[in-house]
């Protein structure tokens, strides 16, 4: 995301973007950002002068620069994974500018090929599994993020507000928060909870340039674009083709996602799937995960089959046993006790299961959250498996990552309703200290007198606190 000094003024009249700079001395800091905000005035110049004449984007190339790569280049982490070349960013920076000079030299003449990715797997949350991961080459990575700046700024605009995920200004809490909006105030009787398989390892390529192409007219812009998809993969020292897909870990795979589901899901449900509802239907996405809540209960189960239709002419495939459509909202309670039935079903989103309950004082419905079960253990086993291998460290060092720790903790999931979930961790993140600190010799070192009114009083741990109210924006 760039950031317009304060000291610039930016207009858009008519087919024109103009701008007027501060002519004070600037520092290098200021002067490289400076050339940042020339950069993107000339992206949204030219975004401007297609919207007003209907055709599409074109001169986004030239934006992929040595000027924009160099500002890239300082924000980008030093510390991060290396591609397959081993080359790291201080490596890359002894000779910048001769670098950055043939690398947009061969882009310009068409000769420029991006490394294979170097895949690797991280484990997932669900036991046995892994989540692949794409690593690309250092220099790569800075053709990555242009392009994702470039994207950003043509199709951020064209984004529905439906959509939440790896967006400016937008976060996980905002859709929580709307999926709780949807379900309270507004007509919402069932919901379709849905998961897309797989969804970044078979994003189709074909159907991805083709919409890049509806949008943008510069064949050099989109010939890169196809090459980093088209890179192929790495893995256990074999290459692989990459017929299919966006890798994890790639930084234009984002935004990338973003506009494959706009034209996918979003737009195909805002103007086709609405309209052919007679009562009200409501979308919410983060990303490849998504929530529909519908009045009527036929409705939700067109949609579901249509849906599926949907994504298999794109590639895509729904994950059967994930996806279900759930009676929920105000009236499910009491119409399922009617039927003779339980408790209306949860569905989980986010990291939160949304369940059906009441006010404090039992008289009006709302709709709450809580840590849902899977990701509360997949955090209560990273904090064991971390204070067990590093039980040996300083108590000072201990405390102070582990508050670190519950720090984030806190921040993402200490919304309205959370609080005993919130406490729950805390609870067992104590019984865990106590646990392996007296494991740091062959006698214990402490009782749960002297754990909780010595070593917690001189190391006091995080408090619980609410972060983020979900009933005010």
């Amino acid at each position: 995301m760039l950031i317009v000094p304060k000291k610039l003024l930016i207009t858009v009249e008519g087919r024109g973007i103009h701008f007027i700079a501060s002519s004070k001395s600037k520092s290098c800091r200021q002067r490289r950002a400076d050339i940042m905000v020339n950069e993107l005035l000339g992206i949204q110049y030219n975004i401007a002068k297609a919207n007003v004449t209907d055709r599409k984007v074109q001169n986004l190339a030239s934006y992929i620069n040595v000027n924009s790569l160099k500002a890239i280049h300082k924000t980008m982490d030093k510390n991060k994974a290396v591609g397959i070349d081993k080359v790291t960013k201080e490596e890359y920076e002894q000779n910048l500018e001769e670098n950055l000079e043939n690398l947009v030299k061969r882009m310009k003449s068409g000769s420029y090929r991006p490394n294979p990715i170097r895949r690797v797997y991280i484990p997932k949350e669900t036991k046995g599994k892994m989540r692949p991961l794409g690593i690309s080459s250092y220099e790569d990575k800075l053709v990555e993020n242009a392009i994702a700046q470039i994207l950003e700024q043509i199709y951020e605009p064209k984004f529905y507000n439906e959509s939440f995920g790896f967006r400016p200004n937008r976060n996980c809490h905002q859709a929580v928060r709307e999926i709780i909006e949807m379900v309270q105030y507004r007509k919402t009787n069932y919901v379709v909870e849905a998961d897309i398989r797989g969804f970044f390892d078979n994003v189709d390529h074909e159907w991805l340039m083709k919409m890049l192409r509806h949008d943008i007219a510069d064949r050099r812009f989109l010939e890169i674009v196809e090459k980093l998809l088209k890179a192929g993969i790495m893995e256990n020292g074999k290459y692989l083709n990459s017929e299919r897909g966006t890798p994890q870990g790639n930084g234009a795979s984002p935004i990338l996602a973003n506009i494959y589901l706009h034209y996918v899901l979003d737009n195909w449900f805002d103007v086709i799937v609405k309209r052919q509802c007679k009562g009200e239907c409501y979308l919410i996405r983060y990303c490849d995960d998504f929530v529909c809540c519908f009045q009527n209960g036929y409705e939700a189960r067109v949609f579901r089959e249509k849906l599926e239709e949907r994504f298999a002419k794109y590639g895509l495939e729904l994950a059967e046993e994930k996806t279900k459509i759930l009676e929920f909202g105000r009236f499910a309670k009491q119409n399922r006790e009617r039927r003779g039935e339980g408790k209306p079903d949860t569905f989980d989103f986010l990291g939160f299961t949304f369940y059906c309950g009441m006010d404090g004082k039992k008289q009006f419905f709302r709709c709450r959250v809580k840590t849902s079960k899977k990701k509360l253990r997949s955090k209560i086993k990273a904090m064991k498996e971390w204070i067990m291998n590093h039980r040996t460290l300083p108590l000072e060092w201990i405390f102070k990552i582990i508050n670190a720790k519950l720090r984030g903790h806190y921040q993402y999931y200490g919304v309205t309703d959370n609080t005993r979930e919130v406490k729950v961790f805390l609870c067992i993140t104590k019984n865990l200290l106590f646990k392996w600190l007296n494991r740091r010799s062959q006698k214990q070192s402490y009782t749960w007198e002297t754990f909780n009114n010595g070593l917690l009083k001189t190391f006091p741990l995080l408090e619980p606190r609410i972060k983020v109210s979900l009933f005010y924006r």
